[in-house]
């Protein structure tokens, strides 16, 4: 397929815009720059309707059924990235009385690429008062000898909902780690609720596989869940078995923390504290 762009109407009536990238612009080590956007919006009949939900390069966003009164988007890789250089972008929004729900097909896996530069994911998450978003992707892989920055930045207004986790994961089977930081910043009513950095991998600052930070594991997994209802009351500090914990912010969150073995124990802890928690 060349590098044209193919405009289209889906079967739920929204217009999507796909560009697909030719292999030249990979080849010449410059990177590759795609964006994908959604915004949720309330259709006035008790459910979600999507006026924007386009995306390119290896973005592909996608309207998946759903049975409640929350719109359901995927987002698919139609494209191997992120590649050495390449930086891309998500960008979704809830709206006043809108609910929408954000996950991927499959797992992320961060490449290294021909010019071993440094690749960016960033992610800008929108939630309006009286509007729910949930941000719920596969694992994140940092392949051997990659190198990516992840940002995510969340602003949730107050009377915001947002449900958002991120999992990690250190090098395939047998196989050494790449160069992985993720910063998260969270805000609500323009105030800092969480903002932390993890950097892991070669070259990273000293410690991070230490006994203080991963202590040998290679799986972290976190969860944060912003409700109203934490204004007059919520969790309080606690261990949640082996590898997790949970943290109350200061103010309307709670963030659940996991560092396991594998991927498969951070899921399954972070599903039990969100079946807790909401």
């Amino acid at each position: 397929m060349g590098a044209c762009a193919v405009r289209r109407v889906d079967r739920v009536g929204v217009t999507v815009d796909l560009a697909p990238r030719g292999r030249t612009q990979r080849e010449s080590g410059a990177g590759l720059r795609a964006t994908a956007r959604v915004v949720a919006c309330a259709d006035g009949r008790g459910g979600t309707a999507l006026p924007v939900l386009d995306g390119e390069g290896p973005l592909a966003l996608r309207r998946t059924r759903s049975t409640g009164p929350a719109a359901r988007v995927t987002l698919v890789g139609a494209m191997s990235g992120p590649l050495g250089g390449d930086h891309l972008t998500v960008e979704a929004a809830a709206r006043e009385g809108a609910a929408l729900h954000v996950g991927s097909a499959a797992a992320t896996l961060a490449l290294p690429g021909q010019a071993r530069d440094i690749a960016r994911y960033d992610v800008r998450l929108t939630v309006a008062d009286g509007a729910e978003l949930h941000w719920l992707p596969e694992q994140l892989i940092s392949v051997c000898d990659s190198d990516l920055r992840v940002t995510t930045r969340a602003e949730v207004a107050a009377g915001g909902r947002l449900v958002l986790r991120e999992e990690q994961v250190l090098g395939r089977t047998g196989e050494a780690p790449g160069r992985l930081t993720s910063r998260l910043t969270v805000r609500y009513a323009q105030r800092p609720l969480l903002n932390q950095e993890l950097a892991c991998g070669p070259g990273a600052p000293g410690g991070w596989d230490g006994p203080a930070v991963l202590a040998g594991y290679r799986a972290v997994g976190q969860l944060i869940v912003v409700r109203p209802e934490f204004e007059r009351g919520k969790p309080v500090a606690a261990p949640l078995g082996e590898w997790g914990a949970l943290t109350p912010l200061a103010g309307p969150g709670v963030l659940v923390t996991v560092v396991a073995p594998d991927a498969l124990r951070v899921r399954r802890m972070l599903d039990e504290a969100l079946h807790d928690l909401t």
